[in-house]
């Protein structure tokens, strides 16, 4: 969700504007986010055709869908990876079987050909751990995939706005673009209360496209919460 704002071009026509500019002190979430200078980025609902012929809104939306079923059922119980230790799955600590009353959220990193590369499911209360949100989960089982921390050209697909933690550590992640479902205007970090992402303060930006399927994903989260 990139877009330069309307006849605002920075000085030398090098540094991207971002949430911290002052000239977008108008910019409320859910519009178009600044970019990269020049370009103009598809929103959601926008399909721009890829040399591919797979539009990337449909590939959005495919990928998102993917992040939805992590939500509801988890990472797969079956594969080549087989079991995980103590009667838990591989790739997550759930046990087989056992029904975890985590806010479901999911998440998937895809490496940069689209390739699944792992998955993650929010699992503070299962584990007991604070920081076990379902992007950090999925960050950490994409990075000890390819061997490096590095996640360049990755693309990280959620089903909720991130938080700052988890806006946090995709930005130390390196990984190239964020995909987001519904909003979050309790927690977001990525334009709701905050817009990490895109602080032009830190040394890297992810590109951003928010909304994509938010229906469903916010669907979900009422289901829960009722």
């Amino acid at each position: 969700m990139r877009s330069e704002p309307s006849g605002h071009v920075p000085a030398g026509g090098a540094e991207p504007t971002d949430a911290t500019d002052p000239s977008l002190e108008t910019v409320r979430p859910g519009q178009p986010t600044p970019g990269a200078v020049g370009r103009v980025g598809p929103g959601a609902h926008e399909g721009l055709a890829d040399p591919d012929g797979a539009g990337r809104r449909q590939r959005h939306e495919l990928w998102m869908r993917r992040a939805l079923e992590i939500a509801v059922t988890g990472p797969d119980t079956g594969g080549a990876a087989g079991p995980g230790p103590a009667g838990t799955v591989a790739g997550s600590a759930e046990p087989v079987g056992v029904a975890v009353e985590d806010i479901p959220v999911g998440a998937v990193v895809y490496g940069p050909d689209g390739t699944e590369l792992a998955v993650g499911r929010n699992e503070r209360e299962l584990t007991g751990d604070p920081t076990a949100h379902a992007e950090v989960l999925a960050l950490r089982r994409a990075a000890e995939r390819i061997g490096r921390w590095r996640l360049d050209g990755c693309t990280l697909v959620v089903t909720l706005e991130p938080c700052t933690m988890c806006a946090g550590a995709l930005v130390l992640s390196r990984v190239s673009t964020v995909i987001f479902g519904a909003w979050e205007p309790k927690t977001g970090a990525v334009g709701s209360l905050w817009d990490v992402l895109r602080d032009r303060r830190l040394n890297h930006r992810p590109e951003v496209y928010a909304g994509v399927l938010e229906t469903e994903s916010a669907a979900l989260l009422r289901a829960f919460f009722r």
